[in-house]
């Protein structure tokens, strides 16, 4: 590949919240993105959740973690070709694909981080040269190894007002803050989104998520219990830094009924973003939401009045709100092999901009 170039890369994401596949066409040069194609979410069985569910913190035989990640990569290629096959794109059309794999354990402060996908299988599978193990090579230079999807937001916002705000909502929330000028670039998970809201629900009813918002906006927050969760030493940490999905205690919830957990789950998720702002060198003066989080009209009812300036979902500004990550995985494959970096010291904390990831040739 050369800098001059531009060609179409898919991109896999398979988040913390475990709910499936989502899988992204973009046309880009690695710099600019040039065109977007078709994307689709292709959800995970109850079984086949529970099964990656059972090897979160690198928990499993390793016979047992060998089958499900070959089973993962199995799922991954026929995401491709069933994305190729509907949209009527011939495979010779695709140059790349990036994929993210399934995160299992992801410890920065050990230089620990773990994301099952077999790369050189899914490169055999599908004939395309696949970038996977995006993370390693920044957490082993001391970085946090992730929010990585900055630079992609970067890349959209080239036209937008500044200072900016990109806050993703999937299992663990993530902010990008774009400043005025080409390089101000800072990141970091700010604490859970979905992932405890989901597990709450989901252990409590046979629903999988709060739809609509309708159980955390049907609940009062217990005051107390929110403090406690926001008393989390990590949040008085300055970025770049990182957590995983299972970062916080919530047995404090316990006594709580269905609604008002939900409620309080809700607002610890509005709050821990609330408490990035003291660490930006400006606060934003618009925020754009993606992931499953912004169709929960409780939450982003306490961003507004949390933040005071305008939230709205990315859709807003034309990008696609449910392929975000997965678009940012195919312009971060495409950069990878150019050699561009994918972090940067206000992203993941890396001593230098970093590029990393793994390629493997069918």
């Amino acid at each position: 590949m050369t800098h001059d170039s531009a060609l179409w890369a898919v991109g896999l994401m398979s988040g913390t919240s475990l709910d499936g596949i989502d899988i992204a066409l973009i046309r880009t040069d690695g710099e600019r993105v040039l065109e977007s194609g078709p994307s689709e979410t292709y959800p995970y069985d109850e079984a086949f959740r529970q099964r990656l569910r059972r090897h979160l913190g690198g928990k499993g035989s390793a016979a047992s973690i060998a089958a499900t990640e070959a089973e993962l990569t199995e799922r991954h290629a026929r995401a491709v070709d069933r994305l190729l096959h509907d949209a009527r794109i011939p495979r010779s059309h695709v140059g790349i694909v990036g994929f993210h794999g399934q995160t299992i354990l992801h410890a920065p402060a050990e230089h620990r981080t773990w994301q099952i996908g077999d790369g050189a299988l899914l490169a055999q599978r599908l004939g395309l040269p696949v970038v996977n193990d995006f993370r390693s090579a920044d957490v082993a230079a001391g970085g946090q190894g992730a929010p990585f999807v900055p630079v992609y937001h970067r890349a959209l916002a080239h036209d937008l007002g500044r200072p900016l705000g990109v806050l993703n909502l999937g299992g663990v929330a993530n902010v990008t803050w774009i400043g005025r000028g080409a390089a101000d670039l800072i990141a970091c998970d700010t604490g859970p989104a979905n992932a405890l809201l989901d597990d709450w629900v989901a252990a409590r009813t046979n629903l999988s998520h709060d739809e609509d918002g309708s159980l955390s906006a049907a609940g009062h927050v217990d005051r107390a219990v929110l403090e406690g969760l926001l008393s989390h030493p990590y949040f008085a940490l300055p970025p770049p830094k990182s957590l995983d999905r299972d970062a916080f205690d919530v047995s404090s919830l316990a006594g709580l009924g269905l609604e008002d957990g939900a409620a309080t789950l809700a607002a610890f998720t509005v709050g821990a973003v609330a408490r990035v702002l003291p660490h930006l060198p400006e606060a934003p003066r618009r925020w754009l939401v993606g992931g499953g989080g912004r169709h929960n009209p409780t939450i982003m009812r306490g961003l507004e009045e949390a933040l005071r300036v305008p939230v709205e979902g990315v859709d807003a500004v034309g990008w696609n709100g449910d392929a975000l990550e997965a678009q940012a995985f195919a312009f971060l494959a495409v950069r990878s092999a150019l050699g561009l970096p994918l972090s940067f010291p206000g992203t993941t904390g890396v001593p230098r901009p970093l590029t990393g990831g793994r390629l493997n040739l069918p």
